[in-house]
């Protein structure tokens, strides 16, 4: 599959993603300023596309080091991709285009290139992000995910975002908004966790039928956060199967593994703090992977999901009872 550095995918609604994208959330043993910091290395080696949320808490710094980028001219705002996401206390209708204006005061932005419904599960309405009660139970709400799309479509119609899409759905919450009466537009993408250990081939057959783009996260096997991650988990970078794949062809073991998915046709996005790894994870596409190489990395799912989120596991929108 032929790609280069500023190969992009068409979405559904006719605006264009790069496939590869520049991931800012940074694990508690960084700061924000260094997530800002690096989002000027991660667009002077390159990368167009960065990939943000409200609930990373460095919006102010991402944003900085985008408009830095900005005003030396090194890019145009037209050359940026930029990704928000709605988290889980504003799933309620009224508070939406809330969530979204916040993120622009905060990004100093005119508008979002894309707009996530950051997961299915919705919490109580509200300025606290994770709300719970006397005994630290998160405090949940189902908001219909349906009434949470329209107000989505809404800020999209006022041209405060270009694209509107979902994140961390399974098939059926996103069939939810597929055949909901009135829809005006379908989610552009679906951004889920995807990597060698987790490669979400039916997701990604559904997704593909449904012109919905998968963007994955998590394709390097997550930052080893002890609030979210098992720490017990493999290690994908060390993989064996994946380690012999690079030595033949004199890569990183990151490398191969964010090519693998390109090559299905998946947007990746990596995440570094290292200005020499930023540079090296841009280097994808100058080399190929063969029929035997794919087949090697395909042998190594197995359905391994890092981020669980099964704190939330009793949310009855949590997403990851079904298969896919």
């Amino acid at each position: 599959m032929a790609l280069q550095s500023d190969s992009y995918v068409l979405l559904n609604d006719g605006h264009r993603m790069p496939v590869l994208g520049f991931g800012t959330y940074a694990p508690e043993t960084y700061t924000k300023e260094q997530a800002g910091e690096s989002v000027k290395v991660a667009i002077e080696v390159g990368y167009r596309h960065i990939d943000g949320a409200a609930i990373y808490g460095n919006e102010v710094q991402v944003g900085e080091g985008i408009r830095c980028k900005i005003a030396d001219g090194t890019v145009t705002r037209e050359d940026i991709f930029y990704t928000g996401k709605l988290w889980n206390n504003n799933h309620d209708p009224e508070r939406v285009r809330i969530g979204l204006e916040q993120s622009l005061r905060d990004l100093q932005l005119d508008y979002l290139d894309l707009f996530l419904i950051h997961t299915p599960m919705g919490f109580q309405p509200g300025d606290n992000l994770f709300p719970t009660d006397e005994n630290g139970k998160a405090i949940y709400h189902n908001t219909d995910i349906r009434d949470t799309w329209k107000a989505l479509e809404a800020c999209k119609d006022a041209g405060l975002v270009q694209s509107i899409g979902v994140s961390n759905f399974n098939h059926k919450q996103l069939e939810l908004i597929l055949n909901m009466p009135g829809l005006k537009y379908k989610p552009v993408c679906n951004e889920v966790e995807c990597h060698i250990y987790l490669n979400q081939n039916k997701l990604l057959e559904f997704c593909e039928i449904q012109n919905i783009v998968l963007i994955a996260y998590g394709v390097l096997g997550s930052g080893r956060s002890k609030k979210w991650i098992d720490q017990n988990s493999p290690k994908l970078l060390e993989d064996p199967v994946l380690n012999t794949v690079a030595k033949k062809l004199n890569r990183t073991p990151a490398q191969v593994a964010m090519r693998y998915l390109l090559d299905r046709g998946v947007v990746v996005l990596a995440k570094s703090f290292t200005p020499q790894r930023i540079k090296e994870n841009f280097q994808v596409f100058d080399f190929e992977l063969n029929d035997e190489d794919v087949e090697a990395l395909d042998g190594c799912n197995k359905n391994l999901r890092y981020l669980t989120m099964d704190v939330w596991s009793d949310h009855p929108n949590y997403p990851f009872h079904d298969e896919y």
